[in-house]
């Protein structure tokens, strides 16, 4: 098939910046709303690394701050970056209708994102440390969260039914990815809906999150696979499956997300049989990706592009599909609660972040932005994904001997060398990756500022 096929309408001329549709100016704003929340992230992100990092660990006072910047870190960067971006490809199949409710949606998610970020310095200082979206026990927390769900959900529906008539397949897994949000946010409902008491702990925000973040991950698995396809062909890979056979495998990816329905119909929501049901459907409902990623593999693998303009976008390609896979694969080797569970989710959500980027920098050009396309920006894929890979293999390292997820300081119980040898591994790495992320955003930024005329 064409490598047009495998590209989304973009409108604005890249040599006139203000000459642009609604569309793009609305991808335009998700795509700033995402790099800011990456900016906020970065900072959160510096204190988590610190207050886990032997020898750092005990010089520095900020171990009783670890859990709040790591409710703030992982929503802001896993939630609101993922969300925001995805935002940016739902913008490209607009249709232009509505254009008020779309403004709302995203003014929703950034005065959301606001509030999150500040929350800690607003009195939100109780961590609730559950799974997919860990949580600030306070309502100032809860608002923010609440109006950037509100937004989200305005998102997905004008996504869904008010589509542009695109017919490629892209177009199509699109629409598929927001069906699965959809889905995602009435699972959060019905678990609301389900819940035997009001939120109290730990545990009942785990039972609320739990479903709809299961089936949130194949909305961004579906997305990181258009990205992958859009990227592998605009740098010169060819692929050789009509638009027909990719409807089709997206069609696959996504109809894992169906089995969602008769579990909340069969468990109830706080049941271990619920909780048991999403597990195996995520390990193994997810395996209906590969086909797709083989596809993008076989193509990247078998070209090569010198264009020194796209390489900043091909090596995020490329590293994103190694630390997707590596991400992958840990998560077949998880034995019990211990930090091999971090190590998978990071590499999983770094391969999708990486791939977030390397879009970034191919669409900067074609959103009237400035192009990316320094030494910085081609090193910055592999100084970000070498030292994200760092970090989950001293992660899964020391997982192997026991070392407990969520912990930080004298509680990780680090005695023996292997076990300090892979955490300090796993500081190093972040440290790294820390560093990668700051050149993208330093990268982007400039890219992104108004040029004086």
């Amino acid at each position: 098939m064409t490598n047009a096929a495998l590209e989304l309408p973009i409108d604005a001329p890249a040599d006139n910046p203000a000459d642009n549709s609604p569309r793009t100016r609305l991808a335009r704003s998700w795509l700033t709303l995402g790099v800011l929340a990456l900016v906020a992230s970065g900072f959160y992100s510096i204190l988590l690394v610190l207050s886990r990092t032997p020898a750092i660990q005990d010089m520095i006072p900020l171990l009783d701050f670890f859990h709040i910047a790591l409710v703030v870190h992982v929503d802001l960067s896993v939630l609101i970056w993922f969300l925001a971006f995805e935002g940016v490809l739902w913008a490209l199949l607009d249709n232009g209708r509505f254009m008020a409710m779309a403004k709302l949606s995203f003014w929703l998610c950034v005065a959301g994102t606001v509030v999150i970020t500040l929350s800690p310095f607003l009195g939100a200082d109780q961590p609730l440390m559950n799974n997919y979206v860990p949580v600030l026990d306070h309502p100032v927390y809860f608002a923010g969260l609440l109006m950037f769900a509100a937004g989200f959900s305005l998102l997905v529906l004008r996504a869904l039914f008010f589509p542009s008539k695109q017919k490629t397949a892209l177009s199509f897994a699109l629409k598929a990815a927001a069906f699965s949000a959809l889905l995602a946010m009435l699972a959060l409902l019905a678990s609301y809906l389900g819940l035997p008491g009001d939120l109290k702990d730990v545990t009942d925000f785990e039972v609320l999150f739990w479903g709809g973040g299961h089936i949130l991950q194949f909305t961004h698995s579906i997305l990181l696979l258009v990205v992958w396809l859009w990227l592998a062909s605009a740098t010169g890979g060819n692929i050789y499956i009509n638009a027909n056979t990719l409807r089709i495998l997206f069609a696959i990816a996504v109809a894992p997300v169906l089995f969602s329905v008769p579990i909340y119909i069969l468990y109830e929501v706080s049941s271990l049989e619920h909780r048991d049901a999403f597990t195996q459907l995520m390990r193994y409902g997810g395996l209906t990706v590969l086909p797709l990623m083989l596809i993008v593999i076989v193509s990247v693998v078998s070209t090569r592009n010198r264009d020194a303009a796209l390489r900043p976008a091909r090596n995020a390609l490329l590293a994103s599909i190694i630390l997707f896979s590596t991400g992958g694969i840990l998560g077949f080797m998880i034995e019990g609660v211990n930090v091999v569970i971090p190590a998978h989710y990071h590499g999983s959500i770094v391969g999708v972040t990486l791939a977030f980027m390397g879009l970034t920098y191919y669409l900067l050009p074609r959103l009237g932005f400035r192009s990316a396309v320094s030494r910085a920006a081609r090193m910055q894929p592999w100084i970000y994904g070498g030292g994200q890979m760092m970090h989950i293999l001293g992660l899964a390292w020391s997982g192997g001997y026991g070392v407990q997820r969520k912990t930080a300081g004298t509680a990780q119980g680090l005695e023996n060398l292997p076990e300090i040898a892979g955490m300090a591994m796993m500081g190093l790495g972040g440290l790294i990756a820390i560093i990668g992320g700051l050149i993208f955003v330093v990268v982007t930024i400039r890219a992104m500022w108004p040029v004086k005329r």
